[in-house]
């Protein structure tokens, strides 16, 4: 049958798609960084893509491989971050690449293949100014599937969107992000400052000057969690760590779903402190083990036994770390004045 030329569909591949900067910051990521830019130049998306890959100093041979996928492809640029600092690499990138649209890729990130498609719509649909999804995390270990499953629950992470899933809608912050250029150039990028939380530092800069993020669910990046309890336990205590130089630094972005994790921290250490002397004090401590078990059991359905029993583990691991690092966030990292 003849394609009515006025169908949406025909309107679709008809229709005028604006080109965009894709944007990568690119450390030690010699395995995957081929495979990562072939999924970003396959999208299928019928406008002009390019790739900008900010490369750190890395200890494997990230290097060759960047320079190699840019010499055998036009599409992609190379550019130095001798600092190695996510940060830095994005405003980089974004200084080094040319189209209105900017999209951000971690090196490692797996997309679908319509999320630059559905980027776009989204942002000429809704007017925002930065567009992001679900951080889908999917585990293959079964340390790595306790983790995911923690990562996507809200007794894990809390109630955010871009973790847990909903509807679309204006939100806090996403997970990467498609940016209008013209929004980035209005904050000045990424404060290099922020060594984590620089994505949602960013989006509370890109509202607070009038800016509308937007939250799609259709936009769904899968990610690998950390491997092992040493590993997560670090990079959540780095979170919780630069949230708090993110509230020092933005007075009234701290609401109770962040000061949980600081606060049973302290509960459960004075718990423990003067249950000596006091030995119901340790109905502090156990209460808390008490409901991690009782929440592990609550969100631990179609699992393995043996994920499932590392459930437990996972949970306490990211609270405690995430509050230790938030106590302990060292005024020296104070965001100097701009």
């Amino acid at each position: 049958m003849k394609q009515l030329p006025d169908s949406p569909h025909a309107h679709a591949e008809t229709r005028a798609w604006p080109p965009i900067s894709v944007v990568m910051p690119i450390l030690n990521e010699e395995r995957h960084l081929h495979e990562a830019v072939a999924m970003i130049l396959s999208q299928r998306y019928p406008g002009e893509i390019e790739v900008v890959l900010a490369v750190g100093p890395s200890h494997d041979r990230t290097q060759e491989v960047a320079d190699a996928i840019a010499a055998a492809d036009r599409r992609v640029v190379v550019v130095p971050n001798p600092t190695g600092r996510t940060p830095n690499a994005l405003n980089a990138a974004i200084g080094a690449s040319r189209n209105a649209i900017v999209a951000r890729v971690d090196g490692h990130a797996m997309l679908p293949d319509d999320y630059l498609r559905v980027a776009v719509e989204t942002l000429e649909e809704t007017g925002a100014d930065n567009v992001g999804g679900i951080m889908a995390a999917e585990g293959i270990t079964p340390f790595e599937q306790a983790v995911a499953r923690a990562m996507t629950s809200k007794i894990g992470v809390g109630a955010a969107a871009f973790h847990v899933g909903g509807t679309a809608g204006p939100a806090d912050t996403v997970y990467l992000g498609v940016f209008r250029r013209e929004a980035l150039n209005r904050v000045g990028g990424y404060d290099e400052h922020f060594q984590r939380a620089q994505d949602w530092e960013m989006n509370h800069r890109i509202r607070r000057t009038g800016g509308l993020v937007w939250f799609q669910p259709r936009m769904r990046v899968t990610y690998r969690p950390r491997p092992n309890v040493k590993a997560l336990a670090k990079q959540y205590f780095h979170y919780g760590r630069w949230r708090r130089v993110v509230a020092r630094t933005h007075e009234g972005t701290i609401n109770l779903r962040y000061l949980a994790p600081p606060a049973a921290v302290v509960a459960m250490a004075l718990g423990l402190i003067v249950s000596p002397f006091f030995p119901l004090a340790l109905i502090v401590p156990g209460g808390y083990l008490l409901a991690i078990a009782a929440g592990s059991a609550l969100t631990g359905g179609g699992m393995s036994t043996a994920a499932k029993l590392r459930l437990p583990l996972v949970y306490a691991a990211m609270h405690v770390s995430w509050g230790w690092g938030f106590l302990t966030s060292p005024r020296k990292l104070a965001r100097p004045p701009r």
